[in-house]
C-alpha cells in the first residue's frame, strides 16, 4: 500500500471545507441582517431568494459531492493497489487543480463558460485516470 494518493484526496477534502466555510460566512450574516427564519431554509424550494454569491457557494458545495466522490474512490483504490507516480500523480493533482479553479470561478465571478471548461476538463482527467487504473497489469 502507498499513501501518496491520499495527498490529492486530502487536498480535495480541504477544498470542500473551504467552500463549506465560504457558504456559512456568506449565509449567516445575510440571514441575521434580513431576519429570514432558519425554517425558510428547510428545502431548496422553500428558500427565499438569496443573492447569487450565497447560492453559488451552496451550489458549489453540492458539486463537490458529485464527481469528486469518484476521485476519492480512485485515490483509495490506487493506495490499496500501490499504483502511483507518473501520469497517475500528475492526473490526480490536475484534477484537484481543475476542481479548485471550478470552485474559485463558481464562488467569485461565476463565468459559466470558464466554470464549465474547468468542470469538463476535470471530468475528462478523472475518466482518463480510471481507464488507466483499470488497464493496469493485474487489474
Amino acid at each position: 500500500m502507498t499513501t501518496a494518493p491520499l495527498m490529492p484526496m486530502a487536498a480535495m477534502v480541504f477544498l470542500t471545507f473551504t467552500v463549506w466555510g465560504m457558504m456559512f460566512v456568506r449565509t449567516v450574516p445575510l440571514l441575521r441582517a434580513t431576519g429570514v427564519s432558519m425554517d425558510a431554509l428547510k428545502t431548496r424550494a422553500s428558500r427565499p431568494s438569496l443573492p447569487p454569491k450565497v447560492m453559488a457557494a451552496n451550489d458549489n458545495l453540492m458539486n463537490l459531492f458529485e464527481m469528486p466522490v469518484l476521485f476519492y474512490a480512485l485515490c483509495l483504490a490506487m493506495a490499496v493497489a500501490g499504483v502511483w507516480g507518473g501520469l497517475f500523480a500528475a492526473g490526480a493533482w490536475a484534477f484537484v487543480g481543475l476542481r479548485a479553479v471550478h470552485s474559485l470561478v463558481h464562488c467569485t465571478f461565476n463565468n459559466v463558460v470558464m466554470r464549465l471548461t474547468a468542470y469538463l476538463a476535470s471530468t475528462l482527467v478523472l475518466f482518463g485516470l480510471w481507464v488507466g487504473f483499470a488497464l493496469q497489469p493485474g487489474g
